[in-house]
């Protein structure tokens, strides 16, 4: 004797295969319990093939034989009536399932970059934006000692440069550090020393021509 169901739930197989069976739809895309008639004029076949009547209609269907539905899917245009514009807008939304993503909201940085009518703070450095040359940049990269590698930012020279063009900046830059001419104001007085050590560095280097 089968113990009854507290919920009242029928849960015999018999059961469930009767409820499959009503409405059960075939491998060809039958319906073939269907009693409809095919909708197509001057047929008398039995309708047990479903198509929608239309492409804002989708859940409304025409009821045709094998033969008709067939020809009804063959002339189907889903675009029917579209402009080329919203057959484009379909298609894009349909590439995210109609659920199109929204831009991440700028931060503080990116908008005071748009004040300035920039997009990207890239275009600035213009076409030297992704490059990355590292140590030495706006030089020529000459292998040179650390102290003179040193020496050469310090005195603000090319690392290719002459002695007589080194000589000629050490120059321009004691006439802007020495406190001779700043009136005798000393507050430059560790550049200056910077900038005397780097000249004697490089006077005598042989790195460097005559």
């Amino acid at each position: 004797m089968a113990e009854k169901d507290p919920f009242n739930f029928d849960l015999r197989v018999s059961t469930d295969k009767k409820k499959r069976r009503t409405g059960r739809r075939g491998m060809s895309g039958a319906f073939e319990t269907s009693q409809r008639v095919c909708e197509h004029e001057g047929c008398e076949e039995q309708g047990q093939y479903r198509a929608p009547k239309g492409p804002d209609n989708l859940d409304d269907f025409h009821w045709f034989c094998r033969e008709h539905v067939r020809e009804y899917n063959l002339k189907w245009n889903f675009f029917e009536g579209t402009t080329e514009a919203e057959m484009n807008a379909q298609m894009d939304r349909d590439r995210v399932w109609d659920r199109p993503t929204k831009p991440l909201k700028q931060s503080a940085e990116e908008r005071a970059w748009a004040r300035l009518g920039i997009e990207d703070p890239h275009q600035v450095l213009g076409q030297n934006a992704t490059q990355n040359p590292g140590r030495g940049a706006g030089t020529k990269g000459r292998r040179l000692p650390p102290t003179e590698r040193r020496a050469v930012e310090i005195l603000e020279i090319k690392d290719n440069a002459t002695k007589p063009e080194i000589r000629k900046a050490y120059k321009a830059l004691i006439k802007v550090l020495h406190p001779d001419m700043n009136g005798g104001d000393r507050s430059d007085e560790d550049r200056l020393q910077e900038v005397v050590w780097a000249w004697d560095q490089l006077k005598v280097s042989r790195n460097f021509a005559d």
